[in-house]
């Protein structure tokens, strides 16, 4: 049987890679992760693997300590840390994708790195099938307008995957993806949905402030927070729309699968 030269001690910092491996069947490669990865995959918090820091706040310590002949990370990066990630001299693969097509080639780029290019086809074939399945099901129905946020100081728009996501569900993505903005800006669209999304905050995104700091028009929004393991939507009652929006954060039953497994 030929050598496998493909690496066997991944160290991931970010969740997006964690759940890659995951999906490829190659979780067995992850020496050492985030706690951000273990919230949204459970697993890695079994046989002994190491937790440590994220891309925004790495140390090259502490990648150097898991013996990794591979390090996988994504945006967000602070210049520092990417310099810790460089300074461990080992192999290394960073992404930062804006685009679903983006998010696409990363999977198989992970999947090739690893020699499991055909599973990685299979995820992002599966992916495109379910979007497009979502797409189907909301065609002719009603757009509601949503504002989605990726962070909330500064008011940072979400990327464009995401707006690409929210057209595919059936909604009108607001702004401009990736951009600064205001309050004050957000109100004048008048979205009826916000989806607070923000990066790596978890059940940790500050809804009762974020309303009480956007007054006027936000002391009108109900906020859904009926699931603390995913995103959080605050409905309002627009003035385009005074219809009563329902919305619930909690995934279709068919979607809730083991990490990274359809």
């Amino acid at each position: 049987m030929p050598a496998d030269y493909t690496p066997q001690r991944v160290v991931c910092l970010q969740p997006s890679a964690t759940v890659i491996l995951a999906a490829i069947g190659r979780l067995d490669r992850v020496v050492a992760c985030t706690k951000y990865c273990a919230d949204v995959c459970p697993e890695v918090k079994s046989s002994g693997r190491t937790i440590i820091a994220d891309s925004w706040t790495a140390q090259s310590r502490e990648i150097l300590a898991a013996r990794p002949d591979l390090v996988i990370a994504a945006v967000p990066y602070q210049e520092k840390a990417v310099v810790e990630i460089l300074k461990a001299g080992v192999r290394f693969l960073g992404f930062a994708p804006q685009t679903l097509a983006d998010i696409y080639t990363d999977i198989a780029t992970i999947a090739g790195t690893v020699g499991a290019s055909e599973l990685g086809q299979a995820v992002i074939a599966y992916m495109q099938r379910e979007i497009e399945t979502v797409r189907h099901q909301v065609n002719g129905k009603m757009r509601p307008r949503v504002f989605c946020e990726e962070w909330g100081k500064p008011l940072i728009a979400s990327q464009r995957w995401v707006a690409e996501l929210v057209a595919a569900a059936g909604g009108e993505f607001l702004g401009d993806p990736g951009i600064q903005s205001s309050a004050e800006t957000i109100l004048a669209m008048d979205p009826e949905v916000v989806v607070a999304a923000w990066c790596g905050a978890g059940d940790r995104v500050p809804l009762e402030k974020m309303v009480r700091g956007r007054k006027p028009e936000f002391e009108r929004t109900r906020i859904d927070r009926t699931d603390p393991a995913s995103l959080w939507l605050l409905v309002r009652n627009s003035r385009r729309s005074r219809k009563k929006l329902t919305a619930s954060t909690k995934p279709p039953d068919r979607l809730k699968t083991s990490c990274g497994k359809p």
